[in-house]
This record gives structure tokens, sequence and C-alpha cells, in this order.
């Protein structure tokens, strides 16, 4: 674009400019839009696009002007100053990063989850991730690899925490003493109470997930609802919930972070996952096997002290 003073005269003189050089690379009809944000401006914007689309008339050697699908397209945005472009470039769109307030993202090393997060910067919310591992049953460097994540997100998200939490202690437990067929269920609604709780104390106002309605066992109705009971609180939104993993990982390709995402990692959620696990839990079903864990409660309390945190971006 072209920044001008907000005069009649220097507008008049630069949008001329322009279509004249439009008409001798071959433009042979054109199109005049004013947008006047700038109240101050003497001429309203209609009265002004036909005040200038006759002042190209009269002094180039256009002779049409057509309201749709002209061959050039002069916009002219009157603020402060004034600005003149011919050219407009379709972006991410969205709200200005923090004013929809902070979001805690669980985030893995996989496709869904970092896309999630993406989306809802887009709408707004500040991200910060906590992220659920293994350790030493997966790696150092699959916590690298999240790292790597975050700081690709970080374009659009700014500076972020990233909370890292090992929950190997819990989930021994809940393969020796539960049913194996709801490892994955009995996992996710740990991590979902971890995630919860870590949002609160910093002043975060919802969870963000990576699920999509189907994708896995975990992520039936059955699965999300039994998940969901975990959270007492806070709201958890899933922006991709009604997505499918194609367009999932167009959009992964297209902010950057397919090409991490799809380096081998491990997962924690597949450490003790079962061979043959519940499509459609019962949340009474669920409960009752989570009651055998015994000390639960103090459990979560001894890994959630034990997390770590970095600052990304």
């Amino acid at each position: 674009s072209i920044m001008i003073e907000s005069t009649v005269e220097d507008i008049k003189r630069e949008v001329l400019d322009i279509a004249i050089n439009a008409y001798e690379e071959g433009a042979r009809n054109f199109k005049v839009e004013v947008s006047r944000r700038n109240k101050k401006f003497e001429i309203g914007s209609m009265d002004f696009a036909r005040e200038l689309g006759g002042h190209i008339l009269v002094n180039s050697s256009f002779e049409n002007v057509k309201m749709k699908n002209p061959d050039i397209l002069i916009n002219i945005d009157i603020r402060e100053k004034t600005y003149i472009f011919t050219e407009k470039i379709r972006t991410y769109g969205g709200l200005p990063l923090g004013s929809a307030g902070k979001g805690m993202s669980l985030i893995s090393g996989g496709i869904d989850s970092p896309v999630a997060s993406f989306m809802m910067a887009k709408r707004g919310m500040k991200v910060n991730y906590v992220t659920f591992h293994s350790f030493p049953f997966t790696s150092k460097q699959a916590l690298e690899k999240i790292k790597e994540l975050v700081e690709i997100l970080s374009v659009y998200n700014d500076k972020s925490r990233l909370y890292s939490i090992n929950i190997l202690k819990i989930q021994q437990v809940i393969n020796e003493k539960t049913n194996k067929e709801l490892a994955t269920i009995l996992t996710r609604r740990v991590m979902m109470r971890l995630a919860e709780r870590l949002a609160i104390e910093n002043d975060h106002m919802a969870l963000v997930t990576g699920e999509s309605l189907g994708q896995v066992a975990s992520q039936t109705l059955g699965g999300l609802t039994c998940t969901n009971a975990s959270v007492e609180t806070l709201p958890v939104f899933r922006p991709l919930i009604g997505m499918d993993k194609l367009e999932i990982m167009d959009i992964a390709r297209e902010i950057g972070t397919y090409e991490k995402s799809i380096e081998p990692h491990e997962d924690t959620c597949v450490i003790f996952a079962p061979k043959n696990p519940v499509t459609n839990p019962k949340i009474e079903y669920v409960l009752r096997e989570e009651s055998k864990i015994e000390n639960y409660d103090e459990l979560l309390e001894e890994i959630y002290n034990d997390k770590e945190y970095f600052n990304i971006g």
C-alpha cells in the first residue's frame, strides 16, 4: 500500500497515477472503493468514490467503470493518514492476541494439539501449554520436540510457558489396579485434573485440547464425556472437534508445525495403552475403576508438585 496525507488533492493525484499506470499495463476498466474511518474528512465514502471515479475518467484513457470483477480495484482507506492499495491479501484474521483471556493447552508431539492451540490463539486467546510425559519410558527427546513445536507456535502466540508433568507413577498404578481397557480414559482424566489445577492457579480461564470426535477410541462421545467429567470448573475448548484428519493436517502444514509433528516420538498415552480399549465407556464404570486407585489425591499432589516449566519464544 501507499501512505499519503489525508487531503482531497493528495488522494486524487495518487489515485490518478495508479489508474494511468494500470491502463498502460492493460487494464481497461476500474472500480474505486473508499473507506472513511477518519470522520473529520470532509466528503462521505460513496460521494468521494464517485468523485474519484469521475476524476479518473476525465483525466485518463479509461472509458469504463466496472462494479463487478474490474480489471483494477483501487482501495482508499482514509484514516489519520490515507492508505491506497490495489490488492488485498487474505491472512488468518481473528482477534488481537490476549484480548480473549488466557487458556491452558494440553499439547503433545502430535499433529492435532498444536493446531488446536493455533486456532485458539487466532481467536485472541493467549495460550500457555502443559505436556505430560512418562520418563524414563518416554525420552528427553520427546520433550525437546514439544519445545520446538511451542517455539514454532510463538510466531502466532508470542512468548509462552510450557509446563511439563511426569505422570508415570499414577500410570503404573492405573495399569496394576484397574481394568486395562480403561487405561487411556483414566490417564486422560488424570491429565485433565492436573491441567485444570495448573490453569486455575495461573489465572487461565479455559483448557484447550486437540480432540476430534471419533478420531480414536478415547474421543468418542462416551470417551469425551468421561474425560470431561474430571474437570470441575473450567470450560474445555476443542476447536478441532468437527474436523477430519486431512483438514487438520492442511492447517498444520500452513502454520509450519506439520513436519515437526510427524517426527517419531513416544506418546505418554500409548505407554500403557490397551490392545482393546473401551470405545463407549460409561461414567459409572469409569468412576468405579478409578476408585480402585489408592491414595489417588495424594498421588496427584505428588505428581503436580514435581512439575517443571520452560519459558519459550
